[in-house]
This record gives C-alpha cells, structure tokens and sequence, in this order.
C-alpha cells in the first residue's frame, strides 16, 4: 500500500539542509497496525510528516499504490491519508461534532455542506470513540484528552485506507489508553485499515501491534513483527537502559529495583 525506500528525513532551510533519518526503507500494507518507538529526538514525527507529504523527503521515495506520493493532489491524499499529529488543536470555539465532521471535507461540495452519509459518518466515529455525550461541547472546554478523543474521531470520520497518528494517547487516562489502541486495533481488523502510530507506551505497542517499526538516529530503522524483534534483542537493544529490562517471552517491559 505505501512504502518508502532508502529514504533520509528532515528539513530544508534557507541556506542548508537539516537531515534528521537516513536510508530508511520500510512498507506498510493494509490491515495491520503498526507501532513507531524510539527514544525522543530520534524523527518519530518528522517522518510521519514525510510520509503524508507535510515535508518532502530529502532523499529517497515514497510511493503509495505504486505511485509517487507527491504526484497526488492535496484532495486526493485527504481521500487516502487522515493524519493526528500531537500539538495546538485548532477549532477551539467549534463543537465536538463540527470538528469531527471537518473530517468528511474531502467529499463535501464547494459550499461544504454535508450530505446525509456525511451526517451518518460523523455520528459513527463519535460513537465509536465513545464522544457522545461531548457531541455539543465547544473544543476549548474540553480536557487534553477529551481534544485528542475529538481528533481522533475526526480522523475515522474521513474514513481513508490510511490512517496515521502521532502518539494519540498521549494525553489520555490508562483506561483510555487501552480503549484507544484496542479501537484502532479493532479498526485494522474489521476495516482492513492501515494503521501506523507513534507511541512511548511501549507495553501497548508490543501486545497490540503486528508490527514494530524501531527508530534510531544512529540504529537506524529497524522493521519486524513483536515476537521477532523481541527474540533477536533489537526490543532490548533499542531501548537500553540498566533499570528496564525487556522479556521477550512475556511482550513486556519490566523495571529493575535496585
């Protein structure tokens, strides 16, 4: 579906370039969920931004369905590509339910105005994130984490192959930390969706996942399913710390007292 080959990452300034990720080559397919780790610093963001064509790769390609991602037009990502990024949420003084359905602007007329399978598809992904009862609620008066539940509901609204998000649970109580992972889980299943995320929860990611996608800036990436990155000691090696130990044979993490 959208793969990427010895592709470097980062950002262009007037007077210089700014490579962040080098040489990386991965792909992503449909119906799997896939985790980004990696430390803080190491590109996680920058390279979802590549891959939505937010940033240009500095080297390498990226192709979607065969196809240079850039040779698509803005709306004809938005058909494919529904991204949350961390960061300001705009729309502060709108609805809960007016964001999510900004998601269904892809397929509205010039004017905007939502058909009836708009409506349909707005009121489904605010059911399906558990919203409801914040349907009417303006953005600003809402928690961290009830935001990052609206965006994450405007992004299922879009209702594209892919979706890509920047730690979405960031913000999030443990149980809806769960809830969340288990629903995009849930989606790459029943929906065949693509779904690529970056996270720190490491434990979530190892038992959820289908694959891991392990980001360094010296390791580079490193690409496998949980059970063999787990086995070959690139989980352990990609975090290594001496107070956290990770057991391959339990897909957890687990701190070392001392």
């Amino acid at each position: 579906m959208l793969s990427f080959t010895s592709l470097t990452t980062g950002y262009r300034s007037r007077h210089a370039v700014h490579p962040i990720s080098r040489n990386l080559t991965a792909s992503l397919k449909a119906g799997e969920m896939t985790c980004l780790l990696g430390p803080n610093g190491a590109g996680k963001s920058t390279l979802l931004k590549t891959l939505t064509a937010t940033l240009p790769p500095l080297e390498g390609s990226v192709t979607l369905d065969g196809r240079s991602l850039s040779s698509y037009t803005a709306q004809e990502r938005a058909r494919l590509i529904s991204i949350v990024l961390t960061g300001s949420v705009p729309h502060l003084n709108m609805t809960v339910r007016e964001v999510v359905a900004l998601g269904r602007s892809p397929y509205t007329n010039f004017w905007g105005r939502l058909s009836a399978a708009d409506e349909k598809a707005t009121d489904e992904a605010i059911r399906l994130i558990g919203i409801s009862e914040l349907a009417h609620r303006p953005l600003r008066s809402l928690s961290d984490g009830e935001r990052q539940k609206a965006m994450l509901a405007k992004a299922i609204a879009q209702q594209t192959p892919i979706i890509f998000l920047d730690e979405p649970t960031a913000f999030l109580d443990y149980p809806s930390k769960i809830r969340t992972m288990l629903l995009l889980r849930r989606l790459t299943r029943e929906l065949g969706k693509c779904v690529l995320l970056s996270t720190h929860d490491l434990d979530h990611a190892v038992c959820v996942a289908d694959r891991l996608w392990l980001l360094d800036k010296e390791k580079g990436l490193t690409d496998g399913t949980p059970e063999a990155l787990g086995k070959s000691g690139d989980i352990g090696r990609y975090f290594d710390c001496d107070a956290l130990i990770y057991e391959a044979s339990a897909r957890r993490f687990e701190i070392q007292m001392r």
